[in-house]
C-alpha cells in the first residue's frame, strides 16, 4: 500500500473529508437517522480500503498473507482518527451542537 510520510497530510486531506461528511449530511432526512447514513459511510469506507489494499498485491493468496497486518492498519488508522474527533467534540461540545455561537476552538 502507497503511504504518506508519517505526521503529514497532503493539502487536499481536510478538502476531501470535507466533501465526503457533506454527502454523508446530504443523506439525512427526518426519515433517515444519522445512525443508518454512518453505517453505509463505513461501509463504503470498508469496501473502499479492501480495494486499496488489493492494488498493492499481485495476487489474492498473497493479500491473504497480510490480511491480519491490513486490518490492524487501517483499525488502528480509524481508531486514531476518532479519538482525534472525538476529543474535539468533547472540547468544543456546545459550539459545535448549537448550544453556543462562540466559537472557543483553538
Amino acid at each position: 500500500m502507497a503511504e504518506q510520510e508519517e505526521g503529514k497530510l497532503d493539502p487536499k486531506f481536510f478538502e476531501r473529508a470535507d466533501s465526503y461528511i457533506a454527502l454523508a449530511n446530504g443523506h439525512i432526512t427526518s426519515e433517515i437517522h444519522p445512525g443508518i447514513v454512518s453505517n453505509s459511510l463505513m461501509y463504503g469506507a470498508s469496501r473502499f480500503n479492501s480495494w486499496v489494499a488489493a492494488a498493492g498485491f499481485t495476487n489474492g493468496e498473497d493479500m491473504k498473507k497480510e490480511k491480519k497486518e491490513i486490518l490492524e492498519f487501517f483499525a488502528s488508522q480509524y481508531k486514531l482518527m476518532l479519538e482525534e474527533n472525538l476529543d474535539d467534540y468533547i472540547e468544543n461540545y456546545d459550539y459545535y451542537m448549537g448550544k453556543s455561537k462562540v466559537d472557543t476552538r483553538k
